[in-house]
């Protein structure tokens, strides 16, 4: 990367408020920026790198956009374990990550990873029915599991 286009990026990086998004605004023509300062960093690097170095080639986005379609999980329905079999649809809750995600949390210096399956989560080897019992059987107090490990 040019040492001319990296400084403009770090200058950006430290500018205060009212400079990134006057910056916003210039390179992306509208005139309401958002007031998160990491995304509008995040997207001026972009676009003042994609104005220097030229855009991504049609191939390269075709590939992104069909892996994407493939293997993400948040927006992918395929993936999803909501599917009816002989008119049964599975009550899963919604906001349970989808099996095989591992949950971590750091909780008092140590670090906490569950794993989720479809039938409950593991934890220390041992399978759980909640994550409520899994906050439990860590601090020894009642604890909403969602809330304990911030789903």
């Amino acid at each position: 990367m040019g040492s001319e286009l990296a400084q403009k990026m770090e200058a950006l990086k430290g500018a205060p408020l009212k400079g990134l998004k006057a910056a916003y605004a210039e390179y992306f023509q509208i005139k309401k920026a958002s007031n998160n300062r990491t995304y509008m960093w995040r997207r001026l690097a972009y676009r003042m790198q994609e104005l220097e170095y030229g855009e991504l080639p049609a191939k390269a986005k075709a590939k992104l956009n069909a892996l994407m379609d493939t293997y993400d999980p948040v927006n992918n329905v395929a993936l999803k374990p909501q599917v009816a079999v002989s008119g049964y649809l599975p009550k899963r809750d919604r906001r349970l990550p989808l099996p095989g995600t591992i949950i971590t949390k750091d909780y008092k210096g140590t670090k906490i990873q569950v794993k989720a399956l479809d039938k409950g989560f593991e934890y220390s080897g041992k399978i759980y029915k909640s994550l409520t019992a899994i906050a439990k059987e860590i601090t020894g107090a009642h604890w909403n599991g969602f809330l304990f490990f911030n789903l």
